[in-house]
């Protein structure tokens, strides 16, 4: 049996104010395009379908329109739980009649111990979800003693442990942060201060784990134990993740095989630092001038109105910073820098907006009304 292991899709995300859903759509066809290629028998989404509790319309539509191609038209079941970025209610609403057409929502804590089974070649495999939750969720429900996200894990887990049998292969699905896990800026924390890792041990014991919210595709403990990743880059701090899916194999003996597919974005997220001018040279000619920039400049002169300048050539240029200001890696001011007269400042800006230097006459004048400006705001304090 062959199944397609993604996460984290974030429908309905923006970036910096960018609304990302033709990029999600881009991509979201390249996994339907896997299904196509590699025969599947099912899909495996592991938390954070949308980016919010109450998605926008055209996140919904857009979903809608992706489900319906893979359980409809290609015939491939689709099992699913909710993130932390999911409305658990509303995304299991008619999970019950979904289950009709191939789509296998667990919403419902109540359904952590009730298997989904799939049987494909002799190969019979039980998937087990266990939806986003948190400590006082799992008191509520169980009446169980825990205080901590890894204690509310490990027993969500006793209780499939109590049902799970090893005559057919087991996979469980989770939406969690692994201790030890390397992480993205771009993750909700789903608790302060570290209380929100569980650990790798009670995993140990099923054949695959198919585990959301962490963005980096990565596997901790075991190879079996693994992040899909999510299918774009969400942040800056992603720029050198290779995003896919992952696509797992498994025989009566339990796993065969892990091959990471990969997609491939319509505008990149990348990082371009240099001075004003070079970058403006460079982005003529740049044949991914359409990626979605941080731009650190490292001019040391006042520029006027750079967003606008670099984005003449740099259509999706998002945030800017200047690295002048940065001293290893902190935020200091660089009081050198700060100390420049208002003359010097003139002078750049001057030179922006007309091409050429200030004259000797042009010089004096200012200073002439500097020094006058100056005089009159230290009368008008004494």
């Amino acid at each position: 049996m062959k199944f397609i292991h993604t996460s984290d899709w974030h429908i309905g995300r923006q970036f910096h104010n960018v609304s990302l859903l033709d990029d999600q759509r881009h991509v979201l066809d390249q996994i339907v395009e896997h299904i196509k290629t590699e025969r599947v028998d099912a899909v495996i989404i592991a938390g954070d379908i949308y980016d919010r509790s109450i998605p926008p319309a055209a996140a919904v539509s857009l979903l809608d329109e992706v489900l319906n191609t893979i359980c409809t038209e290609l015939g491939v079941p689709v099992l699913l739980i909710p993130g932390n970025h999911d409305g658990a209610e509303r995304l299991r609403f008619g999970s019950k009649q979904l289950r009709l057409a191939g789509l296998h929502i667990i919403g419902d804590l109540n359904q952590i111990t009730q298997p989904i089974v799939l049987n494909k070649n002799g190969c019979e495999v039980s998937f087990y979800g266990i939806p986003y939750n948190d400590p006082e969720s799992v008191r509520n429900h169980f009446s169980a003693e825990v205080s901590s996200h890894d204690e509310a894990h490990q027993f969500l887990v006793e209780q499939i442990n109590t049902v799970k049998t090893d005559s057919t292969v087991n996979v469980l699905i989770s939406h969690c942060f692994l201790d030890g896990a390397e992480e993205s800026e771009s993750e909700r924390p789903l608790s302060i201060g570290g209380a929100d890792r569980v650990s790798v041990e009670p995993f140990k014991a099923f054949d695959y784990v198919a585990l959301g919210h962490l963005h980096n595709p990565q596997h901790k403990g075991e190879k079996h134990i693994r992040y899909s990743g999510s299918i774009l880059k969400y942040s800056f701090s992603e720029q050198r993740q290779q995003k896919g899916v992952t696509l797992v194999e498994l025989n009566q003996a339990g796993l065969k095989t892990i091959t990471h597919l990969p997609l491939t974005p319509l505008r990149d997220m990348r990082i371009l630092e240099g001075d004003l001018e070079t970058l403006l040279q460079q982005g003529a000619t740049d044949p991914n001038n359409q990626d979605y920039l941080l731009i650190r400049l490292t001019d040391q002169n006042a520029l006027l109105d750079p967003m606008t300048k670099l984005r003449q050539v740099y259509e999706n240029v998002l945030h800017i910073e200047k690295t002048w200001l940065q001293d290893s890696g902190a935020l200091q001011v660089n009081r050198e820098i700060l100390k420049r007269g208002e003359l010097e400042m003139f002078q750049d800006f001057f030179k922006q907006v007309s091409g050429n230097d200030l004259t000797i006459e042009q010089q004096e004048a200012i200073k002439q009304i500097i020094t006058t400006t100056v005089n009159s705001q230290e009368g008008g304090l004494a």
